[in-house]
């Protein structure tokens, strides 16, 4: 009777631990659930731009390299520098409230544009978006791998990272049809602003609902081992730097080749709308509608699919999972851009987009997950800002602005858009596949070298 009773304890109190950790797993993807969303509203207020390329050459008097400037390096130069402080921050205070007072300021900013008349307050407004932006990712990579157990962070960050092609997507499509409905009209009439352009109702329209959702982020709680950790100690920047050193040939290597692919696709995201409009004379509204939906659906896909297989890699042993499914992201993208830019139809361009848009996601998910793989936990932070850093510098600072100015002052004509984008896409593929693969060996051993620091810590 006694060996029955105590069976039957220990079963018991198995089921309350298999209960406890489903609940904490369901509430871990309540977390992530409203991390992506937020991260959606970042992405309709960064990719509003691509979609109004026209429009804003127009009203502000500016050619494809200063457009270029406002889709990319303004946002991304504040973005990144931003990021790296903003990451330390996140390893020692609430990155709920670091998240929620960003979320306020770019929604702010980003509302403003509306309210731009020259390209220089514009610039300077941009730069307020990226500010805001940069408290986001780093906190959010940060939460996520204290929720997640390390089998599951792959596609655990995959989902998050959907939130840049769902808000990429709705930016597409909301920004198609607003455009489409405000080009009947004039003016609008706004309680309080009087008349207003079209263009400016729909920064109002992607700024403004932002701040509206700032309260989600009090239903989200700071896992006991941040606040533990951040009260006993937090690594010091010559620490972090030591140990980034330590491992500098894994990091130059994913942060540039993961940087490139982040080129490939911020670049096709700012100018295939442009691409659509000058060779098949594609309304912006219809643009916006195929575009937007071929990011938000097969955008999800790419992400998703690639943070699932590295995760079924993983599992399989293959240590170095992630950045082998980046190698193979470059090598595979490189042809599908080439036979998507110089299609002879808009049927066979919009055909191979769909491979396009999975691709280009599919970066966004893994990349960050191999650097939370790779650091302790008190540097996580200001790793991923490092990481972004490189990615946002080389992809968002650099790849709009390749494009934009290889075809304003190499071709000279607005219908070279897509040599310029075959160009610079396929030359970012390539070298891309090359450095990732140089990084498959060094990542391994930065895998090992963070299991013996933790074990050197773990009192």
């Amino acid at each position: 009777m006694p060996a029955t009773t105590s069976t039957e304890a220990t079963t018991g109190a198995a089921q309350t631990a298999a209960d406890s950790t489903a609940h904490s797993l369901r509430y871990a993807w309540y977390v992530v659930g409203v991390l992506t969303l937020l991260y959606a509203f970042s992405f309709i207020d960064r990719q509003i731009f691509s979609l109004l390329v026209g429009p804003l050459r127009r009203d502000l008097h500016i050619g494809d390299a200063k457009m270029s400037l406002l889709i990319g390096f303004s946002f991304a130069l504040f973005y990144t520098f931003f990021g790296i402080p903003l990451g330390r921050l996140a390893d020692i205070y609430s990155r709920r409230l670091i998240i929620a007072t960003g979320l306020v300021l770019w929604s702010g900013f980003t509302a403003s544009c509306g309210l731009a008349q020259t390209f220089e307050t514009m610039l300077l407004l941009r730069m307020g978006v990226g500010v805001g932006e940069a408290a986001l990712s780093p906190a959010a990579y940060s939460l996520i791998t204290d929720y997640f157990p390390r089998e599951r962070l792959a596609t655990a960050l995959s989902v998050y990272s959907m939130g840049i092609y769902v808000g990429s997507g709705m930016a597409y499509l909301l920004g198609g049809l607003v455009v489409a409905y405000a080009s009947t009209q004039a003016m609008w009439t706004i309680p309080l602003l009087g008349a207003v352009h079209p263009l400016q109702i729909i920064f109002l329209l992607v700024g403004l609902p932002g701040i509206a959702v700032a309260p989600l982020l009090f239903t989200v709680n700071e896992p006991a081992v941040h606040r533990g950790a951040s009260r006993r100690s937090t690594a010091p920047m010559r620490q972090v730097f030591s140990y980034i050193f330590e491992n500098r040939r894994t990091f130059l290597l994913h942060n540039i080749g993961f940087g490139l692919l982040a080129l490939s696709s911020y670049a096709s995201a700012a100018w295939v709308p442009e691409f659509y409009r000058r060779h098949f004379h594609w309304t912006i509204g219809t643009t916006g509608i195929i575009y937007g939906s071929c990011v938000a659906v097969f955008g999800c896909i790419g992400i998703v699919s690639a943070g699932r297989f590295a995760d079924y890699l993983r599992k399989c042993g293959r240590g170095n999972a992630t950045l082998f499914v980046g190698v193979l992201i470059g090598l595979v993208w490189l042809p599908v851009n080439c036979l998507l830019y110089l299609a002879p139809s808009a049927t066979w361009a919009t055909i191979w987009l769909i491979p396009g848009c999975a691709l280009a996601a599919a970066p966004f998910g893994i990349a960050p997950a191999a650097i939370q793989q790779m650091m302790p936990a008190t540097m996580r932070g200001q790793a991923s800002a490092m990481y972004l850093f490189s990615i946002n510098l080389i992809g968002l600072g650099i790849g709009p602005t390749a494009v934009g100015a290889l075809t304003q002052y190499a071709f000279r004509s607005d219908a070279a858009v897509r040599y310029s984008l075959v160009i610079v896409t396929s030359v970012a593929c390539a070298l891309a596949a090359v450095l990732l693969y140089g990084a498959l060996k060094p990542f391994v051993a930065s895998l090992e070298r963070v299991r013996v620091w933790n074990a050197a810590h773990s009192g």
